[in-house]
Protein backbone atom coordinates (compact mmCIF):
# COMPACT_ATOMS: atom_id res chain seq x y z
CA UNK A 1 0.00 0.00 0.00
CA UNK A 2 2.41 2.04 0.79
CA UNK A 3 4.48 1.56 -2.25
CA UNK A 4 1.48 2.19 -4.46
CA UNK A 5 0.81 5.86 -2.71
CA UNK A 6 4.91 6.70 -3.41
CA UNK A 7 3.97 5.75 -6.34
CA UNK A 8 1.18 8.23 -7.03
CA UNK A 9 3.19 10.48 -5.29
CA UNK A 10 5.53 10.60 -7.63
CA UNK A 11 3.56 10.47 -10.66
CA UNK A 12 1.49 13.10 -9.33
CA UNK A 13 5.10 15.58 -9.13
CA UNK A 14 6.41 14.13 -12.36
CA UNK A 15 2.80 15.94 -13.65
CA UNK A 16 3.10 18.99 -11.92
CA UNK A 17 6.97 19.01 -12.80
CA UNK A 18 5.60 18.48 -17.00
CA UNK A 19 3.09 21.03 -16.54
CA UNK A 20 5.05 24.07 -15.66
CA UNK A 21 7.90 23.32 -17.93
CA UNK A 22 5.15 23.12 -20.62
CA UNK A 23 4.06 26.78 -18.77
CA UNK A 24 7.48 28.11 -18.94
CA UNK A 25 8.11 27.15 -22.60
CA UNK A 26 4.90 28.77 -23.64
CA UNK A 27 5.93 31.68 -21.93
CA UNK A 28 9.23 31.76 -23.72
CA UNK A 29 7.55 31.38 -27.00
CA UNK A 30 5.19 34.04 -26.82
CA UNK A 31 7.49 37.47 -27.20
CA UNK A 32 9.17 35.74 -30.09
CA UNK A 33 5.78 35.84 -31.54
CA UNK A 34 5.00 38.96 -31.07
CA UNK A 35 7.57 40.10 -32.23
CA UNK A 36 7.58 38.02 -35.19
CA UNK A 37 4.29 39.42 -35.74
CA UNK A 38 5.60 43.10 -35.17
CA UNK A 39 8.39 42.52 -37.63
CA UNK A 40 5.40 40.94 -40.31
CA UNK A 41 3.47 44.34 -39.88
CA UNK A 42 6.33 46.93 -40.10
CA UNK A 43 7.44 44.82 -43.72
CA UNK A 44 3.99 45.31 -44.66
CA UNK A 45 3.75 48.80 -43.91
CA UNK A 46 7.00 49.56 -46.00
CA UNK A 47 5.74 47.81 -48.93
CA UNK A 48 2.86 49.28 -48.68
CA UNK A 49 4.98 52.61 -48.75
CA UNK A 50 7.56 51.69 -51.04
CA UNK A 51 4.73 50.59 -53.16
CA UNK A 52 4.07 52.44 -56.69
CA UNK A 53 0.99 51.83 -57.10
CA UNK A 54 -0.46 52.53 -53.59
CA UNK A 55 -2.34 55.74 -53.62
CA UNK A 56 -0.74 59.17 -52.69
CA UNK A 57 -1.08 60.73 -49.40
CA UNK A 58 -2.92 63.89 -50.26
CA UNK A 59 -1.42 67.44 -48.67
CA UNK A 60 -4.49 69.41 -47.84
CA UNK A 61 -3.79 72.90 -49.72
CA UNK A 62 -4.28 75.63 -47.95
CA UNK A 63 -7.10 77.40 -50.11
CA UNK A 64 -8.40 73.84 -49.44
CA UNK A 65 -7.83 74.02 -45.40
CA UNK A 66 -10.22 77.15 -45.49
CA UNK A 67 -12.64 76.18 -47.50
CA UNK A 68 -13.12 73.19 -44.85
CA UNK A 69 -12.85 75.99 -42.09
CA UNK A 70 -15.67 77.92 -43.76
CA UNK A 71 -18.14 74.97 -43.60
CA UNK A 72 -17.56 73.72 -40.46
CA UNK A 73 -18.24 77.09 -38.64
CA UNK A 74 -21.25 76.74 -40.93
CA UNK A 75 -22.79 79.61 -43.16
CA UNK A 76 -24.85 81.56 -40.78
CA UNK A 77 -22.29 82.98 -39.11
CA UNK A 78 -19.26 82.43 -41.31
CA UNK A 79 -21.08 84.57 -44.09
CA UNK A 80 -20.93 87.57 -42.14
CA UNK A 81 -17.76 87.60 -41.25
CA UNK A 82 -16.49 86.98 -44.67
CA UNK A 83 -18.92 89.67 -46.12
CA UNK A 84 -17.01 92.23 -43.29
CA UNK A 85 -13.49 90.93 -44.92
CA UNK A 86 -14.85 91.82 -48.47
CA UNK A 87 -16.73 95.04 -47.80
CA UNK A 88 -13.66 96.55 -45.38
CA UNK A 89 -10.89 95.64 -47.80
CA UNK A 90 -12.98 97.22 -50.72
CA UNK A 91 -13.08 100.47 -48.78
CA UNK A 92 -9.82 100.38 -47.41
CA UNK A 93 -8.02 99.79 -51.02
CA UNK A 94 -10.56 102.35 -51.91
CA UNK A 95 -9.26 105.11 -49.55
CA UNK A 96 -5.22 103.75 -49.97
CA UNK A 97 -5.78 104.95 -53.61
CA UNK A 98 -7.22 107.74 -52.81
CA UNK A 99 -4.65 109.00 -50.71
CA UNK A 100 -2.32 108.06 -52.57
CA UNK A 101 -3.31 110.72 -55.54
CA UNK A 102 -4.01 112.84 -52.91
CA UNK A 103 -0.63 113.10 -51.21
CA UNK A 104 1.69 115.03 -53.59
CA UNK A 105 4.62 117.25 -53.33
CA UNK A 106 3.12 120.68 -51.61
CA UNK A 107 6.94 122.30 -51.88
CA UNK A 108 7.30 121.82 -55.63
CA UNK A 109 3.78 123.06 -56.10
CA UNK A 110 4.35 126.29 -53.39
CA UNK A 111 7.41 127.18 -55.60
CA UNK A 112 5.11 126.76 -59.22
CA UNK A 113 2.33 129.08 -57.07
CA UNK A 114 4.63 131.73 -56.26
CA UNK A 115 6.40 131.79 -59.38
CA UNK A 116 3.33 132.11 -61.47
CA UNK A 117 1.80 135.05 -59.32
CA UNK A 118 5.04 136.77 -59.91
CA UNK A 119 5.28 136.30 -63.13
CA UNK A 120 1.35 136.04 -64.76
CA UNK A 121 -0.46 137.32 -61.66
CA UNK A 122 -3.48 135.20 -59.40
CA UNK A 123 -5.29 134.32 -62.18
CA UNK A 124 -2.49 132.22 -63.51
CA UNK A 125 -1.81 130.59 -60.32
CA UNK A 126 -5.14 129.52 -59.79
CA UNK A 127 -5.19 128.72 -63.34
CA UNK A 128 -1.92 126.09 -61.91
CA UNK A 129 -4.34 125.06 -58.81
CA UNK A 130 -6.80 124.07 -60.67
CA UNK A 131 -4.83 121.76 -62.33
CA UNK A 132 -3.44 120.32 -59.93
CA UNK A 133 -4.23 117.42 -57.85
CA UNK A 134 -4.95 117.25 -53.82
CA UNK A 135 -5.98 118.96 -51.45
CA UNK A 136 -3.12 121.45 -51.12
CA UNK A 137 -3.88 122.33 -54.39
CA UNK A 138 -8.07 122.71 -54.02
CA UNK A 139 -7.33 124.89 -50.95
CA UNK A 140 -4.60 127.64 -52.50
CA UNK A 141 -7.69 127.55 -54.97
CA UNK A 142 -10.12 128.61 -52.67
CA UNK A 143 -7.64 131.30 -51.33
CA UNK A 144 -6.70 132.76 -54.47
CA UNK A 145 -10.10 133.03 -55.48
CA UNK A 146 -10.78 135.30 -52.08
CA UNK A 147 -7.66 137.12 -52.98
CA UNK A 148 -9.44 140.59 -53.96
CA UNK A 149 -11.70 140.08 -50.42
CA UNK A 150 -8.38 140.55 -48.68
CA UNK A 151 -5.76 138.81 -46.62
CA UNK A 152 -7.82 138.05 -43.98
CA UNK A 153 -11.08 136.50 -45.97
CA UNK A 154 -7.96 134.38 -47.84
CA UNK A 155 -7.00 133.01 -44.34
CA UNK A 156 -10.62 132.35 -42.96
CA UNK A 157 -11.58 130.43 -46.70
CA UNK A 158 -8.23 128.73 -45.94
CA UNK A 159 -9.55 126.80 -42.87
CA UNK A 160 -12.65 126.45 -43.58
CA UNK A 161 -12.06 124.80 -47.18
CA UNK A 162 -9.03 123.15 -45.11
CA UNK A 163 -11.76 121.24 -42.16
CA UNK A 164 -13.52 120.41 -45.56
CA UNK A 165 -10.57 118.58 -47.48
CA UNK A 166 -10.35 116.58 -43.88
CA UNK A 167 -13.43 115.32 -44.18
CA UNK A 168 -12.97 114.14 -47.57
CA UNK A 169 -9.62 112.58 -46.60
CA UNK A 170 -11.62 110.57 -43.59
CA UNK A 171 -14.59 109.41 -45.76
CA UNK A 172 -15.85 105.52 -45.51
CA UNK A 173 -13.48 105.25 -42.01
CA UNK A 174 -16.64 105.19 -39.84
CA UNK A 175 -17.48 101.98 -41.67
CA UNK A 176 -13.69 100.62 -41.74
CA UNK A 177 -13.88 101.20 -37.93
CA UNK A 178 -17.34 99.19 -37.53
CA UNK A 179 -16.29 96.13 -39.88
CA UNK A 180 -13.51 95.34 -37.45
CA UNK A 181 -15.47 95.83 -34.34
CA UNK A 182 -18.31 93.44 -35.71
CA UNK A 183 -16.25 90.63 -36.69
CA UNK A 184 -15.02 89.74 -34.00
CA UNK A 185 -18.38 90.16 -32.24
CA UNK A 186 -19.63 88.08 -34.61
CA UNK A 187 -17.16 85.38 -34.20
CA UNK A 188 -18.12 84.90 -30.46
CA UNK A 189 -21.60 85.14 -31.26
CA UNK A 190 -20.98 82.22 -33.60
CA UNK A 191 -19.01 80.59 -30.59
CA UNK A 192 -21.79 80.45 -27.85
CA UNK A 193 -24.44 79.83 -30.32
CA UNK A 194 -21.98 76.87 -31.04
CA UNK A 195 -21.19 75.91 -27.37
CA UNK A 196 -25.57 75.89 -26.63
CA UNK A 197 -25.79 73.75 -29.80
CA UNK A 198 -22.89 71.25 -28.09
CA UNK A 199 -24.47 71.08 -24.08
CA UNK A 200 -27.87 70.13 -26.53
CA UNK A 201 -25.82 67.69 -28.13
CA UNK A 202 -24.39 67.00 -24.70
CA UNK A 203 -28.06 66.78 -23.61
CA UNK A 204 -29.44 64.45 -26.50
CA UNK A 205 -26.84 61.60 -26.02
CA UNK A 206 -27.25 61.66 -21.94
CA UNK A 207 -23.62 61.45 -21.90
CA UNK A 208 -20.49 63.76 -22.12
CA UNK A 209 -18.88 62.00 -24.66
CA UNK A 210 -15.58 63.29 -25.50
CA UNK A 211 -16.39 63.06 -29.26
CA UNK A 212 -19.32 65.25 -28.75
CA UNK A 213 -17.75 67.85 -26.72
CA UNK A 214 -14.51 68.20 -28.94
CA UNK A 215 -16.41 68.08 -32.16
CA UNK A 216 -18.76 71.02 -30.60
CA UNK A 217 -16.32 72.87 -29.08
CA UNK A 218 -14.06 73.33 -31.70
CA UNK A 219 -16.92 74.08 -34.74
CA UNK A 220 -17.69 76.50 -32.23
CA UNK A 221 -14.42 78.25 -31.77
CA UNK A 222 -13.93 78.50 -35.72
CA UNK A 223 -16.04 81.25 -36.16
CA UNK A 224 -13.86 83.38 -33.33
CA UNK A 225 -10.95 82.74 -35.03
CA UNK A 226 -12.12 83.96 -38.58
CA UNK A 227 -13.45 87.03 -36.86
CA UNK A 228 -10.44 87.68 -35.29
CA UNK A 229 -8.35 87.22 -37.91
CA UNK A 230 -10.70 89.67 -40.03
CA UNK A 231 -10.55 91.88 -37.59
CA UNK A 232 -6.59 91.97 -37.34
CA UNK A 233 -6.60 92.14 -41.30
CA UNK A 234 -8.50 95.46 -41.37
CA UNK A 235 -6.85 96.95 -38.64
CA UNK A 236 -3.50 96.85 -39.87
CA UNK A 237 -4.94 98.62 -43.01
CA UNK A 238 -6.74 101.34 -40.76
CA UNK A 239 -3.51 101.98 -39.18
CA UNK A 240 -2.15 102.72 -42.56
CA UNK A 241 -4.85 104.47 -44.03
CA UNK A 242 -4.60 106.76 -40.44
CA UNK A 243 -1.33 107.64 -40.68
CA UNK A 244 -1.31 108.65 -44.13
CA UNK A 245 -4.22 110.95 -43.32
CA UNK A 246 -2.07 112.08 -40.28
CA UNK A 247 0.66 112.42 -42.51
CA UNK A 248 -1.29 114.62 -45.80
CA UNK A 249 -2.82 116.90 -42.72
CA UNK A 250 0.13 118.15 -41.37
CA UNK A 251 1.41 118.94 -45.53
CA UNK A 252 -1.71 121.21 -45.26
CA UNK A 253 -1.11 122.91 -42.45
CA UNK A 254 2.63 123.80 -43.15
CA UNK A 255 1.46 124.40 -46.83
CA UNK A 256 -1.05 126.52 -45.21
CA UNK A 257 0.69 129.26 -43.65
CA UNK A 258 3.74 129.13 -46.55
CA UNK A 259 1.00 129.90 -48.71
CA UNK A 260 -0.43 132.75 -46.63
CA UNK A 261 3.41 133.81 -46.53
CA UNK A 262 3.95 133.67 -50.18
CA UNK A 263 0.49 136.13 -50.61
CA UNK A 264 1.56 138.47 -47.85
CA UNK A 265 5.31 139.26 -49.95
CA UNK A 266 3.19 139.21 -52.90
CA UNK A 267 0.31 141.44 -51.76
CA UNK A 268 0.94 143.79 -54.71
CA UNK A 269 0.18 141.15 -57.17
CA UNK A 270 -1.81 141.74 -60.30
CA UNK A 271 -5.03 140.31 -61.04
Amino acid sequence: MKKVIAFLSLALMLNIGMTNISFAQEATEAPDTTATEAVAAEQQVTDATADPLAPPVKNESFHQMLKNRFIEGGPTFMTPILLCLIFGLALCIERIIYLNLADVNPDKLLVNVEKRIQENGITDAKELCRDSRGPVASIMFQGLDRYNEGLENVEKAIVSYGGVQIAKLEKNLSWIGLFIAISPSLGFLGTVVGMVQAFDAIEIAGDISPTIVAGGMKIALITTVFGLIVAIILQVFYNYIISKIDSIVADMEDASITFMDILVRNKNAKN
